[in-house]
């Protein structure tokens, strides 16, 4: 890069044969733009230019070097602006990893607008929770919902989102279901967890403003698909846990109730991982266009008091 530089110093000297001219051109100070200069004929081992006080001339080696730096300057120049352009109107293939449940329950409508604000770009879906490999593997990022991952070191996670959850049972459910007015009588039920696998001692926080309390809750159904525990739920299997928006068309026909509504668990994060910071445009438009979206319109998150 310091040599292409130089190169374009030279050629804007050699073009106005007039040093003051050129500094003006490229906004530099004259006496700058004379040190590069005979930097770059030091490294070169030749003189490239006659310098006096009323003029400057090129040597014969500066005219052969200014034939051929002229081609070589300007071709950067085209590609550089050509690279603007890409950014400008980013084009290409965004290949995506992401959760069958998170793309259809949240990203659709963001996706289609996002396609429709950028024509150029064209999209590769893989709808799996599986950890996918951003080195081996053609993805330029995955989206996956809970805590970024600590392996391999050189992934770069971005937090995109927190999805706030609650608890969801259908009426059948409830009408048969022992009592469930407080946090307590949850040792009674049976909950179905699709965001990770269950814990051990099957300890959960619910959170009501800045009140806390620890449950023991029985975890009968555990799986990697917050989809198919809506479903259970529906069919009265057991407790679902859900957010807002997964939960609002099922609320809305009846089919699930919230229940414990002045009580929630503690949002789950989501993040969009990559393999490096240095991402093609269309990749960073794409993740900060979710970003966006996603913080316009999610409900902030609950307050926690400090332990």
């Amino acid at each position: 890069m310091e040599v292409l530089n130089y190169m374009r110093l030279f050629v804007e000297v050699a073009r106005t044969r007039n040093f003051r001219r050129a500094a003006e051109a490229l906004d530099m100070p004259n006496s700058t733009l004379s040190r590069n200069i005979s930097e770059l004929e030091k490294a070169i081992g030749l003189r490239l230019l006659h310098r006096s006080t009323r003029k400057v001339e090129l040597t014969e080696a500066g005219e052969v070097y200014f034939k051929r730096c002229q081609s070589i300057v300007e071709e950067a120049r085209i590609a550089h602006e050509a690279l603007l352009d890409v950014a400008e109107r980013p084009s290409g293939t965004l290949r995506v990893s992401m959760p069958v449940d998170l793309a259809t329950g949240y990203l659709a409508p963001v996706l289609a607008d996002f396609a429709q604000a950028y024509p150029l770009i064209a999209f590769e879906f893989d709808l799996t929770p599986r950890r996918v490999d951003l080195q081996t593997e053609p993805f330029d990022l995955a989206i996956r919902i809970g805590p970024p991952p600590t392996a391999p070191s050189m992934l770069v996670a971005r937090q995109i989102a927190l999805l706030p959850r609650y608890l969801y049972a259908s009426p059948a459910y409830l009408k048969t279901a022992p009592p469930l007015a407080d946090p307590s009588h949850l040792v009674n039920h049976v909950l179905c967890i699709g965001q990770g696998l269950r814990q051990p001692d099957g300890k959960k926080t619910l959170y009501r403003g800045e009140e806390s309390v620890e449950v023991t809750v029985p975890t009968r159904f555990a799986m990697n698909s917050v989809g198919l525990s809506r479903a259970l739920a529906k069919l009265g299997v057991g407790i679902a846990v859900l957010d807002t928006e997964l939960a609002r068309e099922d609320v809305a026909s009846g089919q699930l109730r919230r229940v414990l509504p002045d009580w929630n668990l503690s949002p789950v994060q989501v993040h969009a991982i990559t393999e490096t910071r240095l991402l093609p445009a269309r990749t960073r438009l794409f993740i900060d266009f979710i970003k966006a979206r996603w913080n316009d319109t999610a409900p902030a998150p609950p307050v926690r008091r400090k332990q």
